[in-house]
């Protein structure tokens, strides 16, 4: 069971083994190798797990099940898995987009591996339900033309995209890593997870999440604007919002020194 998970889902262990915990989840379009420039401000102290989710980077390719990775549900279970499987324990979970939500339903599932949560630049739902009046940040006509034009051509939709999602429009060599990054997704799995992404709500379960979370929101956020991490804090028990100077979608890439400090000052307060 244990090698099970971590081939499939591209494991590795770094850092110091006798550290705490800090597991990270990236988001869609992304691969573990995203958190690549924060990594050496953390492995001197804390014992670092990466991992891809299925479909992504060296994920076992075999392992993809559309019906499994058709919901959030799959991914979760996966980050379920690792945990058990590798015995983590007191983690704090660091997910980034959509990753957050994971993180959000594992540990409203089963709180008892978590130290603390971490959410950078991620969102309970990034669409607009105005029946019940909570702004996402993105209307229900925009999302179901975002899905329209990644199913007609998604190599177009990942050129035009890249730039509008990591934002900083003055490094351009940026918007060609994350475009580069969408590319090496097999396009049938990043349409199928593009759609678990922007689809998702996990709103009902922020209540249920009683371990201590670090909500980290960028000042200029075309998918997860500074009023949704606001939301976020409120609707959880015991949050923190971390409104950082750094702007854009990707925050670990292209600000990776304040989003280290961010997490390791909240670490440090909370030991």
């Amino acid at each position: 069971m244990g090698t099970n998970s971590r081939v499939r889902n591209n494991v590795r262990i770094l850092g110091n083994p006798e550290g705490p915990v800090l597991m990270f989840a990236h988001g869609f379009g992304c691969d573990q190798g995203m958190w690549q420039r924060l990594l050496g401000r953390f492995m001197p102290d804390y014992r670092v797990v990466l991992f891809d989710h299925v479909g992504a980077g060296n994920s076992d390719p075999d392992a993809y099940d559309s019906a499994k990775y058709s919901s959030l549900d799959g991914y979760t279970a996966d980050v379920q898995d690792i945990m058990a499987d590798l015995d983590l324990r007191d983690v704090t979970f660091v997910g980034h987009s959509v990753g957050g939500m994971m993180g959000v339903a594992a540990a409203a599932a089963d709180p008892s591996r978590f130290k603390a949560l971490v959410f950078l630049a991620s969102s309970p739902s990034y669409m607009d339900y105005p029946e019940d009046g909570y702004d996402g940040g993105t209307s229900q006509e925009d999302i179901r033309e975002l899905l329209a034009s990644l199913d007609s051509n998604y190599m177009v939709w990942a050129a035009t995209m890249a730039p509008v999602i990591m934002g900083n429009p003055g490094s351009p060599q940026l918007h060609t890593e994350l475009e580069g990054s969408f590319c090496r997704i097999n396009p049938t799995v990043a349409r199928e997870f593009a759609k678990v992404a922007f689809l998702s709500d996990v709103r009902h379960l922020l209540k249920e999440v009683s371990v201590p979370t670090l909500v980290m929101q960028c000042t200029d956020d075309l998918l997860a604007p500074v009023h949704v991490g606001e939301y976020t804090q409120q609707h959880l028990p015991n949050a923190t919002l971390a409104v950082m100077k750094a702007t854009g979608h990707l925050p670990h890439v292209s600000a990776p020194e304040e989003t280290a400090d961010t997490i390791i000052s909240y670490l440090n307060r909370a030991a």
